[in-house]
Formats: structure tokens, C-alpha cells, sequence
């Protein structure tokens, strides 16, 4: 399927590893462009990239920092066609035990982050009939005990995401998120070491108790959420405006 990506465009944020270093692959390999930005080095993932890399280790937690990606993007490219705002984890714990700075650091990159890079990035997307692609999470659909700060900030980008797309009607820009469920990354493989250790198991049962307890067959992979980047940012998606889509399984059961 041609998804007609060749040539154009995008920012891939949180791309070091995990999702969003599947996100770069995959959208490499559709001969995309690309600026790639996390706080750890990047120059030795866009060497091995097939398409024109960019890698920026800017912290996005910094209030100039979005309008800084989109200048060096711009000098090198000269268009924007795509903003993928997928940087941003949130400390899990109990409720009572978070402070104030762990609320603050989890806003401060995931929400506020891609909140800035949007607006920067609005003016050019709006001259390339671009989009944004917001990788958000299913916490933030039903909240959990221990994810209240992330469970918070997910829905807070979910309500983000549909106020951008409703501007993007008049502006000509489409916007979606996706929102993962439980993806073999290196953050889930800590919980399932930590889990573990808790209950005695090897490392085997631990995953697959973990996957049980969630109510699913099987955990994702990273390669599935990059999937549907894209299809997501290709002319094939051209009527999904708005959306918000669980990419999870089957874990998320609730409308």
C-alpha cells in the first residue's frame, strides 16, 4: 500500500527508544524526513536511517525549547508536514507519596511539551495541509491508583487533541492521537522485573501473570503503535479527523 509519505516531512519527539524510536523507523522506511528529538543522543539512530535525519537533544521540558525544533527544521527542511508529540513519561506511585515536583516534571514534558510544540509547529502545517499525531496512553482514559499523575496528563492531552482538531477544520490541519495499552518497552520491562522480585517468579511467568491480570492476551509491541503512525499520517487516513484511537489489545473496555 502506498501510503504516499515519500519526501515529506515530520518530528518525531521522545525518539531515542521504545515507540518513538519505532515511530522513526517506520517512517524512515516510508522515505519520510525527519527531525528527531529526546534529551539522550540520537546521531547514531538517524545514521542508520534510510531518509534525511535530523537528531536534536533538546529537553522539552525548557519553554523555548519547542520554537528552537521548529527553526533548526525549518533551516534544514524548509516544510513541516507532520508533528509526532510522543515524549513524556510520569512517575507512577501512590497518590499521597507524589509532591509537587513530580506533578509539575510530568506536566512539563508530556502536556506542556507537546502543547508548544503544536503551536509552534500550527503555522507551518497549516502551509503544508500537515497533521499532528499525539502518542497519548489509555490511562488516561479509566484511572488506576498508582498512575495518577500520567492518568491525569493523558486525559488532559486527549482534551488538547480534540480542541487542536477542532481548530484544524478551519486551519486545514488534521489532528489524532493514538493511545497505546501496555507496549513492550523498557518502562514495561522494569515493571515486569519489579513484579518479579514481588511475587517470586521467573521472569517468563511474571510477564505472562502481568498480561493476565491486564485482561489481554498479549502485551504490544512498539512496531504495532508505529503502524498505525502510519497509516494514520498517510493519505489513506485522509477522513480520520479527531480521532483518538486505543491501540491496547482489548484492554480498554469502557466508551
Amino acid at each position: 500500500m502506498d501510503l504516499n509519505l515519500t519526501g515529506k516531512v515530520a518530528i518525531v519527539t521522545g525518539a531515542s527508544k521504545g515507540i518513538g524510536k519505532a515511530i522513526a523507523e517506520r517512517l524512515s522506511a516510508e522515505s519520510m524526513r525527519l527531525t528527531l528529538v529526546a534529551r539522550s543522543p540520537l546521531a547514531d539512530l538517524c545514521a542508520s536511517l534510510p531518509t534525511e535525519c535530523l537528531p536534536l537533544s533538546i529537553d522539552l521540558r525548557q519553554p523555548d525549547a519547542a520554537p528552537r525544533v521548529l527553526q533548526t527544521t525549518l533551516e534544514k527542511f524548509g516544510v513541516l508536514d507532520l508533528l509526532i508529540n510522543n515524549a513524556g513519561a510520569t512517575r507512577r506511585g501512590d497518590f499521597l507519596t507524589l509532591t509537587d515536583e513530580d506533578w509539575a516534571d510530568g506536566y512539563a514534558l508530556k502536556f506542556f511539551g507537546a502543547m508548544r510544540l503544536a503551536r509552534a509547529a500550527w503555522p507551518h502545517l497549516m502551509q503544508s495541509s500537515g497533521g499532528i499525531i499525539n502518542i497519548i496512553g489509555i490511562g488516561g482514559r479509566t484511572g488506576s491508583a498508582e498512575f495518577a499523575i500520567g492518568g491525569s496528563v493523558n486525559a488532559a492531552l486527549m482534551n488538547l487533541t480534540k480542541v487542536l482538531a477542532d481548530r484544524g477544520l478551519k486551519d486545514g490541519v488534521r489532528v489524532n492521537a493514538i493511545n497505546p495499552g501496555s507496549i513492550a518497552t523498557d518502562r514495561l520491562q522494569t515493571r515486569i522485573k519489579t513484579y518479579m522480585v514481588e511475587h517470586h517468579l521467573t521472569e517468563e511467568e511474571a510477564r505472562t501473570q502481568l498480561a493476565k491480570n491486564l485482561a489481554i492476551a498479549r502485551f504490544g509491541e512498539p512496531a504495532e503503535i508505529a503502524s498505525t503512525v502510519a497509516f494514520l499520517a498517510s493519505s489513506q487516513a485522509a477522513y480520520i479527523h479527531a480521532a483518538i484511537l486505543d491501540v491496547d489489545g482489548g484492554a480498554t473496555r469502557t466508551l
